[in-house]
């Protein structure tokens, strides 16, 4: 599959089943990841994998962190907050690890795991995997941060769920362009 097919055939899967990437395929992975455009050489990411009981284990942080912030919604929520990582076999959390550096802000560190998490959902799609990259609330919450063992300067840039696809999904609508060209005129 060559990176333009990849590219236009990937799609965000939310039904997953195994089998996931084995150790081989994910060296490939987090290659990828590793390649992404990164200003100064920073390396302003990391990431964890997590599958088995550790999937329930994080549903609980979900659930706890929750109601350390929001008693009455994790109270309404707790089903959904503990099954939310059972979705999927795998999921790997990407992790920004900011670092202070003048000619880097952190905007750009953001872009850059932005990035290297594309790389992954790519790299995923052309091993013959699929993914989601979930981020919403749960990727604030400082009992997952501190459960997951990020320290002071790293934030959770989102969870990419992942596992073979169980159905399909059709390609969503493109515009037709998405450029202009600019003359060099000045108003």
């Amino acid at each position: 599959m060559n990176v333009h097919e990849a590219i236009m055939t990937r799609r965000s899967i939310a039904q997953l089943v195994l089998p996931v990437p084995d150790t081989d395929a994910l060296n490939r992975v987090f290659d990828a990841a590793g390649a992404a455009p990164d200003h100064r050489v920073l390396r302003p990411w990391r990431y964890l994998t997590i599958q088995g009981n550790a999937l329930s284990a994080l549903g609980e942080l979900f659930y706890q962190g929750m109601r350390e912030v929001n008693p009455d919604r994790a109270e309404l929520e707790q089903n959904k907050l503990r099954q939310m990582p059972l979705r999927a076999p795998m999921i790997i959390v990407a992790i920004l690890r900011r670092q202070d550096q003048a000619k880097v802000p952190e905007w750009e560190q953001w872009l850059s795991l932005g990035a290297s998490v594309q790389n992954i959902l790519l790299t995923l799609h052309a091993e013959g995997y699929a993914a989601m990259w979930r981020t919403g609330d749960t990727t604030a919450l400082d009992r997952v941060k501190q459960g997951l063992g990020l320290v002071a300067g790293e934030d959770i840039g989102g969870f990419i769920y992942v596992g073979t696809a169980a159905g399909t999904k059709a390609a969503p609508p493109r515009p037709e362009s998405l450029y202009d060209a600019w003359s060099g005129a000045t108003a």
